[in-house]
């Protein structure tokens, strides 16, 4: 077993608040000592190991948790991003678009273009990151998302509930029918979490309910795609299941934000994806005053939220959502391992997967205050160096 001190830490963000000052648990000038890909010590005083990364005086922070991304898709959809820029209104039908370009993709294709995302998604600090199906829409093509997803991650989702396909047009019942009998079967052994889309246009709560509670008699924990284009009952569905996340939240009753504040379920948020469609941004204020754990994610797909920079939407979170620095750093990291169910990532604190983020800045302010600049100079996964920048590893 060998020890990594990571020293020279100007400011280190733990996000455990008994380990430090604040929301953050923020220590100065700090060490962070790793063994066998775990932190097993934070000291303020100088340490023993057998190697050691001096930052310089750097921020470092836990490994951006993305917990909700399509990355594994074909084709793309500009033509239909400058569409809704000239003012057509953005619709979830879109879907079946990139459901066409990724059924005709080869596993090949799809493997390098997931994996070139997964890199991106890397350089720009996310260690941990969780991949839905939901492109394919029939029982081979799901599963094959999901492997394709398992290579990337641990953290794989079925949707096979995405959005009813052409096949199935005017007959949605007979498809979800389709995805419980069918999917599911094969899929859910490939699967951490089951999500479905509650929407119009996409399922209603019914649909939902019935894909939802299947999955979870199979094993698989709920998520549900809830209230992103007007209000419905997709928030009150996931609380009523127990979901680890109602994700979007974008139109929000009062009913929607007491439920969420009474229960375990993460509101994750994917302003990204409002950037894109130009729809409202969802009231991250009223769900943090009301009590509600946060998070923020990409939404990493072809139609509505094309980036798989954690960076970009903390800043967007900042100005438009109206969260401080803190809290938006909260929620890309502690806020995006609740919406996962993982103790082990989003906070650098003994016992936790030694994820860090080294940022070419004194503080993790620079993140929202530099939107759109290369900050990240160093990634660490399971204590391993999986992203280095020039600036601090020649």
């Amino acid at each position: 077993m060998t020890a990594l001190a990571v020293e020279g830490i100007g400011l280190l963000v733990t996000c455990d608040p008994a380990a430090g000052d604040g929301q953050l648990g923020l220590l100065r000038d700090a060490t962070v000592v790793v063994e066998d890909g775990a932190v097993v010590a934070i000291s303020r005083t100088p340490v023993t190991a057998d190697a050691r990364v001096d930052v310089g005086g750097r921020c470092v922070l836990p490994g951006f948790v993305d917990s909700h991304t399509h990355l594994v898709f074909a084709g793309d959809r500009a033509d239909e991003f400058a569409a809704r820029m000239a003012g057509r209104p953005y619709e979830a039908g879109g879907i079946r678009v990139t459901t066409a370009a990724t059924r005709a993709a080869t596993d090949d294709v799809l493997r390098r273009s997931a994996s070139a995302r997964r890199v991106e998604a890397r350089r720009g600090g996310t260690t941990t990151i969780e991949v839905k199906s939901g492109y394919e829409l029939t029982t081979e093509g799901e599963a094959r998302l999901l492997r394709l997803a398992g290579e990337l991650t641990a953290d794989t989702t079925f949707l096979g509930a995405h959005v009813v396909p052409a096949e199935y047009a005017g007959r949605a019942d007979d498809y979800v029918e389709a995805v419980v009998a069918s999917m599911l079967p094969v899929c859910a052994p490939l699967a951490r979490f089951v999500d479905a889309f509650c929407e119009d246009g996409a399922f209603d709560a019914d649909q939902c309910r019935a894909v939802l509670a299947a999955g979870a008699a199979r094993g698989l924990v709920p998520k549900v795609h809830a209230n992103q284009l007007r209000p419905g009952p997709g928030v009150g569905l996931a609380v009523e299941l127990g979901a680890a996340s109602a994700d979007h939240c974008t139109h929000l009753t009062d009913a929607d934000v007491d439920a969420l504040a009474g229960s375990a379920t993460v509101a994750t948020l994917l302003p990204a994806a409002d950037f894109s469609t130009r729809q409202p941004y969802p009231p991250a204020r009223r769900l943090l005053e009301a009590g509600v754990t946060v998070a923020l994610a990409s939404n990493c797909n072809p139609g509505s939220s094309n980036t798989t920079s954690v960076p970009f939407v903390i800043a967007l979170a900042v100005r438009e959502l109206a969260m401080t620095a803190e809290e938006a750093v909260w929620a890309a990291t502690a806020g995006g391992a609740a919406a996962l169910r993982r103790d082990d990532v989003g906070r650098l604190t003994p016992g936790a997967r030694a994820d860090l983020v080294v940022l070419d800045a004194p503080s993790y302010t620079h993140v929202p205050y530099r939107p759109g600049v290369p900050l990240v100079a160093g990634v660490l996964e399971g204590g391993e160096l999986t992203w280095r920048d020039s600036v601090l590893w020649p």
